[in-house]
């Protein structure tokens, strides 16, 4: 009987905890194909600029890049609780995006957040913070 591997990070979306503050992250599944589960397994694959939208109570995810091209829209798997807290944050002006994908063992599950955008001053001030956090490491070497 084989072990259960720990989930591995296979992508991370970078750029949205820049540009958004993020709320609870929640972990969905994926309705894949052979090919698209082989690129993902590989690392072919992007987040950056992809977002989640919500139709007839499904989620779907748009613009995830993987291998040269641009995939088609993928349905996630969530319960319905889950649905209706995210349908609640977008009636409230929120955007939901994913944070980050991982697969080690059998399934490869995505992370999704409620995020609102960030103003500029806002992103400003992560940058500083993130420099200072850098000094900081290079001081304790």
């Amino acid at each position: 009987m084989k072990k259960a591997k720990n989930p591995s990070s296979v992508t991370v979306n970078r750029r949205a905890s820049f540009d958004y503050k993020l709320g609870d992250g929640i972990t969905v599944g994926l309705v894949l194909t052979g090919p698209e589960v082989r690129q993902i397994r590989d690392h072919h694959v992007q987040l950056k600029g992809s977002f989640i939208t919500i139709k007839a109570r499904e989620l779907w995810l748009n613009n995830l890049t993987l291998g040269a091209e641009t995939a088609r829209n993928i349905k996630l798997l969530a319960t319905k609780k889950q649905i209706l807290a995210l349908e609640r944050a977008k009636q409230s002006g929120q955007t939901i995006v994913p944070v980050r994908l991982f697969g080690g063992s059998r399934h490869i599950k995505l992370v999704i957040a409620p995020a609102t955008g960030k103003k500029r001053y806002d992103k400003r001030l992560s940058i500083k913070h993130r420099d200072l956090d850098r000094e900081r490491q290079k001081g304790l070497k």
